[in-house]
């Protein structure tokens, strides 16, 4: 029998990023957004994984949502089957989920795809958008809220609950958009990327499916994701992992005529401050090396199973929301896994300054 899966949480933006009531009927005061979070999100003390899910391009909001539960629920089916095939899990998952929704439905047509485009970049835009304000808030509540093992015997993770990024398509441009600019602070990680003092919070892995974006994003829209000089980056300590398939149309034939180049959906990342680690997406009988995920960005060729069926391949969009299937979930458990400490890391306690290794017992 499957684990039980607590029902997600559900926050919705308009269409300058504002947070807005239940339903989108009005937008929540700025002074009001922290009080409003805390309302509206309880966090299960039982959890040990917290995924903010936002969905991308012609998607409603009801949609959005049981597209997160469809993957954590395939999640859980995996680890169950197949438990020695993660075994950074094996003192348990329990995953909840935050859906981010916002206004992404246009006409299936360039003018629409180019509108949407504009309206997911304005949503986070320097001095306009409201979304990293709202995405800020959201992930330090988050944080804030996460469990300490120490005073809470129900959650196994020794290092309390983990938290990951997930988004498709515009959502995922949007999300890194928003994070460049979200406030922060750590907990004990297990990827090799170093700890940064000025970075005091962090988020465990991102995952995005297809995105939509310039092939050359990374340089040119998000630079700031990553540390350099006495910049210290987005809050991202785990790898930005991200999925592309030469089926998706709406990344390939639409991003082509709205921006001249091929998105990173259709053909990866090309260049980034740090080159691009190249991989497959495995089906799910086959475990993920760390060498294979443990990268500051990830290109992951899914070509042979984001395709669509027939009819599909027609629809303007292509193989674009083909990323719905247990292979998904299985990169994305993957990444929950590979997120612990490892097997050699002594067992109780938490370093006595981040980032130092626990002392042995």
């Amino acid at each position: 029998m499957t684990a039980r899966l607590d029902p997600p949480a559900e926050i919705d933006l308009d269409e300058q990023g504002r947070l807005t009531y239940p339903g989108g009927s009005a937008p929540v005061p700025v002074s009001r957004v922290a009080e409003h979070l805390a309302e509206r999100l309880r966090v299960p003390r039982r959890a040990t994984d917290l995924h903010v899910y936002v969905h991308g391009w012609q998607t409603p909001p009801a949609t959005a949502t049981r597209t997160a539960v469809r993957l954590l629920r395939y999640a859980l089916e995996l680890r169950e089957a197949a438990p020695a095939r993660y075994p950074g899990l094996a003192d348990g998952y329990r995953p909840w989920c935050v859906v981010v929704r916002w206004p992404s439905s246009s006409l299936p047509t360039l003018r629409g795809y180019r509108r949407i485009r504009d309206r997911a970049h304005a949503m986070s835009a320097e001095g306009a958008g409201h979304a990293p304000y709202v995405i800020g808030h959201l992930l330090g509540y988050l944080d804030s809220e996460r469990v300490d093992p120490a005073a809470s015997p129900v959650l196994a993770n020794r290092h309390g609950q983990y938290l990951h990024l997930m988004g498709h398509s515009f959502g995922g441009r949007f999300l890194c958009e928003a994070v460049q600019r979200a406030a922060e602070r750590p907990p004990v990680l297990s990827w090799s990327t170093p700890y940064d003092a000025r970075r005091p919070f962090t988020v465990d892995s991102t995952l995005v499916f297809q995105m939509a974006a310039p092939r050359d994003a990374l340089v040119r829209h998000f630079e700031t994701l990553f540390p350099h000089g006495a910049r210290a980056g987005a809050p991202l300590r785990g790898p930005l992992v991200l999925t592309h398939s030469r089926w998706d149309r709406a990344t390939g034939f639409w991003h082509l005529r709205a921006e001249r180049t091929r998105g990173i959906g259709h053909s990866g990342a090309a260049t980034a401050p740090v080159p691009p680690f190249a991989t497959k997406l495995l089906p799910t009988g086959q475990a993920y090396d760390p060498s294979e995920l443990d990268h500051r960005v990830v290109n992951v060729d899914a070509d042979w199973l984001y395709r669509g069926g027939v009819r599909t391949r027609l629809l303007p969009a292509g193989a674009h929301s083909d990323f719905q299937r247990p292979e998904s979930a299985h990169l994305m458990l993957s990444l929950a896994a590979l997120s612990r400490p490892r097997r050699t890391d002594p067992l109780p306690g938490r370093p006595e300054r981040p980032g130092e290794p626990v002392a042995q017992a």
